[in-house]
C-alpha cells in the first residue's frame, strides 16, 4: 500500500511540474511583481510559478513535523479520556 501511495505521489508532483513547464513555455513574457512599494525586475511568468512552487513544497515540508506534533497531543489527551472511560471496574 505505501508504494501505491508513493507512486500517486510522484504521479501528481510530476503532473503539476509539467504543468509549470508547460505554462512557462506558453507565456514567456516578463513580468514584474508589486508589493506595497516594493517592485522585482522583470522575469519570465514560468521562472515565477517555479520559485512559487518550489517556496510551497520547501515551506510545507518544514511546517509538516510542526503540525504531527500539534496534532499528536490531541491525540494523546483523547486516548487518556477512552482508557479511562472504557476501564473495567472490578469491586
Amino acid at each position: 500500500m505505501k508504494t501505491f501511495a508513493n507512486l500517486l505521489i510522484s504521479i501528481v508532483i510530476a503532473s503539476w511540474v509539467l504543468g509549470v513547464a508547460i505554462l512557462s513555455v506558453q507565456n514567456a513574457e516578463p513580468v514584474s511583481l508589486k508589493l506595497l512599494t516594493f517592485q522585482s525586475i522583470q522575469i519570465p511568468v514560468g521562472i515565477v510559478l517555479a520559485f512559487c512552487a518550489g517556496i510551497g513544497i520547501v515551506g510545507v515540508a518544514l511546517l509538516q513535523p510542526l503540525w504531527g506534533l500539534a496534532g499528536s497531543e490531541q491525540r494523546n489527551s483523547r486516548l487518556e479520556d477512552e482508557t479511562e472511560f472504557f476501564a473495567d471496574e472490578e469491586f
